[in-house]
């Protein structure tokens, strides 16, 4: 009885071994179809034609074994993209999507000029951006960043400034088209900017050139 058993046994084991081989054969043999087709969109045409060419550089192979890292790490150096989408198209296709990042400001940085995106990055000053306000001093980026967010929380429109100035103490001065100057505090807000807005509009200071407003609850008019 026990020796019936371990001849079935046996058989069950060759048949498997036999069964596992020939399909480890078929997916050896089986190929897929490499990826012929990548589509780029979101950049200007020079830019997407740049970044398609080194994405091609990576020799993807198939769409089943692809290495999304690799594609992330690479566009992620890329200055001008703000966020991307990344689409399989079977069999052999791949779509990405991106949204531009936006220039907020200018600034030197070792002694060349650089613009400031929205995506925190400094990008090469390749474009006609002359009417984005210039930074002056060295902030943080995210500095900036915070800066500007609490600017657009505000009444106050960022397109009036010309020039921004950062100070080590890490506050900031604004420099208005109309010539005007405004000093904020470190830790200025939204409702410290809109008081200033108030005094700007009033036309009994309308020949104040200097608005400080660098102490809690008080604007100091200059003229």
């Amino acid at each position: 009885m026990h020796q019936r058993k371990g001849k079935k046994i046996l058989i069950y084991f060759f048949l498997l071994l036999s069964v596992g081989s020939i399909n480890n054969i078929g997916l050896s043999n089986l190929k897929f179809k490499e990826i012929d087709n990548i589509n780029v969109v979101g950049l200007n045409d020079y830019d997407n034609v740049i970044l398609l060419q080194k994405i091609k550089e990576l020799n993807l192979g198939n769409i089943f074994l692809i290495n999304k890292k690799e594609i992330i790490n690479l566009i992620n150096q890329n200055t001008l993209v703000e966020k991307y989408n990344i689409s399989k198209k079977y069999p052999s296709s791949l779509d990405i999507n991106i949204q531009k990042t936006k220039f907020l400001a200018r600034i030197n940085n070792n002694g060349k000029v650089f613009l400031v995106g929205s995506n925190g990055k400094l990008s090469k000053n390749d474009f006609s951006n002359n009417e984005l306000p210039f930074i002056f001093g060295k902030p943080d980026i995210n500095e900036f960043l915070n800066f500007k967010k609490i600017i657009d929380q505000s009444k106050f429109s960022y397109n009036e400034i010309t020039n921004l100035y950062f100070f080590p103490s890490k506050r900031w001065d604004l420099e208005l088209r109309n010539n005007r100057i405004i000093k904020l505090s470190q830790n200025f807000t939204k409702e410290s900017l809109e008081l200033v807005l108030e005094f700007l509009h009033d036309n009994d200071f309308k020949d104040n050139k200097i608005v400080d407003a660098r102490i809690k609850n008080q604007i100091i008019l200059n003229d």
